[in-house]
């Protein structure tokens, strides 16, 4: 377009909006790789996460926003397994129709995001994409050696808790499609869903005490029954008590309004807070330390034998079975 100021080369940004993000190890992100020597006596926890324009998020939501979704992921992850953050690397690609303004905003959020949690850039790629964006984000954490806690490794008998609430962020997607129910919630409701939706909260300072009384945790990203799911594995399952599941006040009076909003409670993603069983004489201590720690922590079940697909009995005195427990891309 003629009078259009020419778009920096990829060196160029690199040089303009990520090394100014760039910690130890990456050189001012002027090499092609960047070095990170775990602390003493610690083991390395990597994890890896794309989110993907019209997937996990809309083209039109903030560039900051964007970026915090991004990153906040995969911080998510580190915390359930009880990993302190150390650094990220990023893969972004982007789509011919971006803007310099776009980018500015994107680096900008995610160079909050990363400084809140301690986690600075250390490298990546900047490509254009031929489609829409893509956002690769794989973080590094450490654990004391031996310490990561696993996903499959709760015992029948175990306790079952969940920090946050549920189900705001699946809401605040259906929020966007203006469905009759969002019409009950007032001002503050509704701006809470949505943020919910736009930017994970990773419980990062849960994850000592993961460590200390956990034997098994994942955080909830593609829906609380799936992911349950997942945790259990083979030869266990779960009876929760479905009117234990922390709800926000916004959620709670969404599903006052309307009862079926509990399959999209319970099966939505984007909740991105942290699943964990613990033997259930750790459970006090446990919960005391959370409270202590200003981490919210709710007991919701318990590991029991069976299959591995959760039994929700409802506050009705039904059981329920969820069977799309959890998005899938395939």
């Amino acid at each position: 377009m003629a009078g259009q100021a020419p778009r920096a080369s990829e060196d160029g940004l690199i040089a303009r909006y990520f090394a100014p993000l760039a910690g130890p190890g990456a050189d001012g992100m002027r090499d092609d790789a960047a070095t990170l020597t775990p602390s003493p006596g610690c083991d390395l926890v990597l994890t890896a996460d794309a989110v993907v324009a019209g997937v996990h998020y809309f083209p039109d939501d903030p560039p900051a926003s964007i970026a915090r979704k991004a990153l906040g992921v995969n911080l998510s992850d580190l915390a359930a397994k009880g990993a302190a953050p150390r650094g990220f690397l990023l893969t972004l690609a982007l789509p011919d129709d971006w803007t310099e303004g776009w980018l500015s905003a994107f680096a900008e959020g995610l160079g909050v995001a990363a400084a809140a949690a301690a986690c600075p850039l250390l490298g990546g790629d900047t490509v254009r994409s031929g489609g829409p964006a893509l956002i690769g984000v794989t973080a590094f954490g450490e654990v004391p050696a031996g310490g990561m806690v696993r996903r499959t490794t709760a015992r029948v008998g175990d306790r079952l808790c969940v920090g946050g609430t549920i189900g705001d962020g699946a809401l605040g997607l259906l929020l966007r499609r203006d469905p009759p129910w969002a019409t009950t919630l007032d001002g503050g409701m509704r701006d809470h869903l949505a943020d919910r939706y736009l930017h994970p909260r990773p419980r990062l300072a849960l994850a000592l005490l993961l460590r200390r009384y956990a034997r098994a945790a994942m955080d909830v990203s593609d829906g609380f029954a799936g992911d349950l799911a997942k945790m259990l594995g083979e030869g266990r399952g779960a009876l929760v008590e479905a009117g234990s599941i922390p709800l926000s006040p916004a959620a709670a009076a969404a599903l006052a309004t309307e009862p079926e909003l509990i399959v999209p409670i319970l099966t939505g993603g984007d909740d991105y807070e942290v699943l964990c069983a613990l033997p259930p004489e750790a459970l006090d201590a446990f919960l005391a330390e959370c409270s202590g720690a200003g981490i919210p922590m709710t007991p919701v079940g318990t590991v029991v034998a069976g299959d591995r697909t959760p039994v929700f009995a409802m506050p009705d005195g039904t059981h329920r079975r969820f069977g799309a427990g959890a998005f899938s891309h395939f």
